[in-house]
């Protein structure tokens, strides 16, 4: 662990804050999406359950989003649709939370998200990872269209 603890910490140039598993792979292992535990070590709320570390991933989505991509996907999809993305990953992560926490509580949807769009990067790992996410889908589609999908890209897990 200690080992692809540094490989992840090499991936997001800087050390993970808190405790996570990888449920997403590279086809050569390396990781490319974590679940983080919804608190960190020392209590604080860790909103984004699911991150992007895959360092090409992330460039191509940053290519979309620097493109009008966050305004595109809002405008496609709608505030309903993006208020159930929202909706379902705040419910996945609250169960997560430990039964007899008392103190503060991640709030909002992806990424701590009240309303609408901020971040493709979330949704896409949220998407990855398995979860009905219709943003990531669209992400997904974008950088299929925009021939921006590594060639290695990992493949969605479903569960």
């Amino acid at each position: 662990m200690a080992d692809e603890r540094a490989r992840i910490a090499e991936l997001l140039g800087r050390a993970p804050m808190g405790d996570f598993e990888v449920v997403v792979r590279r086809s050569d292992g390396d990781p490319a999406v974590l679940r983080n535990e919804p608190l960190l070590p020392d209590g604080t709320p860790m909103p984004t359950l699911y991150w992007l570390c895959d360092p090409s991933l992330r460039s191509a989505i940053g290519t979309v989003e620097s493109d009008g991509g966050v305004r595109e996907a809002e405008a496609a999809l709608g505030p309903e649709v993006i208020a159930a993305a929202h909706a379902a990953y705040a419910v996945e992560r609250n169960r997560a939370m430990p039964a007899d926490h008392t103190g503060p509580a991640p709030y909002g949807g992806v990424g701590g998200t009240r309303e609408g769009l901020k971040c493709l990067h979330a949704h896409y790992a949220y998407w990855l990872a398995g979860g009905d996410d219709p943003v990531g889908q669209w992400t997904n589609d974008r950088l299929v269209e925009r021939d921006l999908l590594p060639i290695d890209a990992p493949i969605r897990v479903i569960r």
